[in-house]
């Protein structure tokens, strides 16, 4: 059994040393893995003289990043953890255990029951942290606790089939949207959440990547729930249609006439288009169960070309 532990790196020279040696530590057997994303500091060459396997990946964000460590490498599990110094490396061997008995496909470092509101200094990140959670939560009827946490672990097969489109740091809610969406088993471990040291800077920005997450979130819930997300659509626009069209059916039947014609016009208008929206959601909703079927097909093929 072979694991594999992912750093994803910029500009992380005060840390990444630490790093990797606190993970050579803990797993002595695992390969460990540091993709430098075009670092302007020491942070490669510390890494390459720190033992781990260094490669770089000049398309800039995290998640080209991942995606490239997940096409690259073969293991049976995977930890992906930031080179930030901020998680546990003593909680790996807990996560690579998960993982290799089938117990999970991914083991979600959960800083969000422990440490991470005491330590964390970013008085917005805790806020987005929150509201993310919320949301996902809500609108995948799931019980997560920390959606965009840096430490996980996965399976052969959900790193092999999760097919990434966010270039940044949107990956994290990506990945655990993608595990809920199509299945896969999920176990959460709490750990210590420590702060950066003095000195070591967030590449977070807490607006603009805030946006990207939310962005990200609702154009999966339109993807992964379309019958539910069309519905809600052409029912706010049946609300909108309504106000409109029961005044004027009020007056009709008080005066018999219709006073305003173009206003009735316009409401027809939007109740057609809302039935047209309602049936788009239909049709989407029948692909994303084709769909859902031809993915459980390729499930099956990577399974088989990993016991080969």
């Amino acid at each position: 059994m072979k694991t594999a532990v992912l750093i994803p790196c910029y500009n992380e020279e005060l840390t990444i040393k630490k790093v990797i040696l606190d993970f050579k530590k803990a797993l002595p057997k695992a390969d460990i893995y540091v993709y430098d994303n075009n670092s302007t500091d020491n942070s490669y060459e510390i890494a390459k003289d720190t033992g781990a396997i260094v490669k770089r990946e000049y398309r800039q964000g995290k998640g080209n990043v991942v995606r490239s460590m997940f096409r690259d490498i073969d293991a049976d599990c995977y930890i992906l953890v930031d080179g930030d110094d901020t998680y546990p490396a003593e909680a790996s061997k807990e996560i690579e255990e998960l993982i290799l008995s089938k117990k999970a496909d991914m083991v979600i470092g959960d800083r969000l029951s422990s440490t991470y509101f005491e330590e964390n200094k970013r008085r917005f990140h805790n806020s987005g942290n929150k509201l993310v959670r919320k949301l996902i939560n809500t609108i995948f009827n799931s019980d997560i606790s920390d959606i965009m946490t840096g430490m996980r672990g996965f399976s052969y097969e959900f790193v092999k089939s999760f097919p990434i489109s966010s270039k940044e740091f949107e990956i994290e809610t990506e990945m655990t949207i993608f595990a809920l969406n199509h299945n896969f088993l999920i176990k959460e471990l709490p750990i210590e959440y420590r702060d950066r040291m003095d000195g070591s800077e967030s590449k977070l920005n807490t607006f603009s990547d805030g946006y990207k997450v939310i962005s990200l979130l609702f154009g999966l819930f339109r993807d992964i729930r379309p019958l539910f997300f069309f519905s809600l659509v052409t029912l706010v626009l049946l609300i909108i249609a309504g106000l409109y069209f029961f005044p004027i059916l009020i007056d009709f039947y008080r005066t018999g006439f219709v006073e305003k014609v173009p206003t009735l016009i316009t409401v027809g208008v939007v109740a057609i288009v809302a039935v047209i929206i309602f049936f788009t959601g239909v049709v989407l909703h029948v692909i994303r169960k084709q769909h859902d079927e031809n993915f459980e097909h390729h499930l099956n093929l990577i399974a088989q070309n990993k016991k080969r």
